[in-house]
């Protein structure tokens, strides 16, 4: 009887093999069990649970996106997040073994350290592959230090730092996967591999869904709050910045998007990519929840002792006609206002980098950068860092700059609740991606919208400053909103 066990198992044990290095290839998944038993062994050593992190090569042409979308079990966290101009840069992220979660001002900084200390007693292949490969963290953070108390953002804590089942992270043509399995003191080799072989035979090759081009149904567009709200609270804020009480502040507001049947993540994913290749491209799952958004702009990317930022503020419409597309970038280029607005970030961003690093530079003049439907003002900024800091706390030191926030930010920060009215949760916060060494990339949380059912909530903001015009900004919130509008309102 006992001798029969194993050929009978035989066929299963093989099959799930099979699968694994369909995903992994056959060199990684020959190590995944050695890594479990060392893994299990340092468990019963500690008295606590040990991550095992392997990854692989995958057999041919991988989507993450629409991997993670096609795989995704009902309710867990997942994360997309992509960026196509660049190297066809993506990465996706599946399930949770670990999930770090703060709130508070130092919300950053206890995320860092709880994910240091897994990544100090993980096995495995941490790190050392492409960008994003290896043992990552997903997540984000939301604007304020408390934020997205209300229910519209539930499951979307202040911080949230995700350590996934699956990860799958692209550059150029080629995809990595990468598998992480918690091994408990009580575990076994073989349940945590069979753990690991479901998790691998749930993945899904495809595309994205499409958008229902024609809904049974109509779509309602409402503002909680009305547009004259959000003009008299610009107007306000450019009296006390006259006054001399504060610099900038940016100011947001919110719409919501009734849809006749619930909104497709997925579907709306594949619409963002397409139409604005040079932004972030995210979504970050929360139960029934997706926070999703194609951003231009980048909070901090760490690579090594190599730190890249961006200043981005001040804005204008584009153009189907070439030549007036020039003519709006030049009146861009040539505004007081706006150039008034991006320097002013550009110096806090410099001003914070610079006890961090052994040398900060700036670009001498700030660039036109062009998006589907709105072009803004950039001034590239780089660094070279004294001491090992990582993209997380990078991330907390920057976040939020004045581009979101304003100048000063500790005086600031009680205004914009109390002039907006609204709770921004993760808008204009910071999305992205850590590693074991940590390097990582995090963008600012903009032209967003928060998906729950059939509602869909968006926010766009305009930053402040004395020469601001309110009727114009309301405008400019219109360009900025009209990102996804499309995409979601039919």
């Amino acid at each position: 009887m006992d001798a029969a066990r194993p050929r009978s198992g035989r066929p299963a044990r093989d099959t799930a093999r099979l699968t694994a290095e369909r995903w992994l290839g056959a060199e990684a998944t020959r190590r995944l069990e050695d890594q479990i038993q060392a893994a299990l062994r340092r468990a019963r050593s500690s008295g606590k649970p040990i991550v095992v992190s392997v990854r692989g090569n995958a057999v041919g042409e991988l989507d993450p996106t629409a991997t993670v979308v096609a795989s995704r079990r009902p309710g867990e966290p997942w994360f997309c997040f992509e960026q196509r101009d660049r190297d066809n840069a993506a990465l996706g992220a599946l399930g949770c073994v670990r999930r770090f979660e703060a709130r508070g001002a130092d919300r950053f900084v206890q995320v860092a350290s709880r994910w240091r200390g897994l990544c100090a007693a993980a096995v495995g292949d941490l790190a050392g592959g492409p960008p994003g490969s290896g043992l990552v963290g997903v997540g984000g953070f939301a604007f304020s230090a408390e934020g997205g108390a209300g229910e519209a953002w539930s499951g979307f804590s202040p911080a949230s730092l995700v350590v996934p089942e699956l990860s799958l992270a692209r550059r150029g043509g080629d995809t990595v996967v990468t598998l992480n399995v918690d091994v408990a003191p009580d575990d076994t080799v073989a349940d945590a591999l069979r753990r690991a072989m479901t998790r691998l035979s749930e993945l899904r090759r495809g595309g994205l869904p499409l958008l229902d081009p024609a809904p049974t149904g109509s779509y309602r567009v409402h503002s909680p709050m009305p547009p004259s709200h959000y003009e008299e609270a610009v107007a306000r804020a450019v009296e006390r910045i006259r006054r001399g009480e504060f610099e900038k502040i940016v100011l947001a507001r919110e719409v919501e998007v009734h849809a006749p049947i619930a909104h497709d993540p997925g579907a709306i994913l594949g619409l963002l990519r397409q139409e604005f290749p040079s932004c972030y491209v995210f979504a970050v799952g929360r139960g029934e929840a997706t926070f999703l958004a194609a951003s231009p702009e980048l909070l901090v990317r760490r690579d090594g002792q190599r730190a890249s930022t961006v200043a981005l503020a001040g804005s204008i419409g584009r153009s189907a006609d070439p030549a007036v597309d020039d003519h709006l970038g030049e009146r861009l280029l040539h505004s007081e206002k706006d150039r008034e607005e991006n320097a002013i970030v550009a110096r806090r961003i410099a001003r914070t980098l610079s006890p961090l690093s052994v040398w900060t530079t700036a670009a001498p003049e700030p660039v036109l950068v062009r998006v589907a439907n709105i072009q803004h003002l950039a001034t590239p900024i780089r660094a070279q860092l004294a001491a090992p800091i990582g993209a997380v706390e990078l991330a907390g030191a920057l976040h939020p700059t004045p581009a979101v926030g304003g100048e000063p930010r500790d005086r600031v920060g009680a205004i914009i609740p109390a002039l907006e009215g609204i709770d921004r949760g993760w808008y204009a916060g910071a999305v992205g991606w850590t590693d074991s060494s940590g390097d990582g990339e995090f963008c600012v949380a903009l032209r967003c919208a928060l998906l729950r059912g059939a509602l869909a909530r968006l926010y766009a903001g305009c930053g402040i400053v004395r020469d601001s015009d309110p009727a114009e900004e309301l405008a400019e919130t219109e360009v900025k909103l009209s990102a996804l509008l499309p995409a979601l309102a039919g």
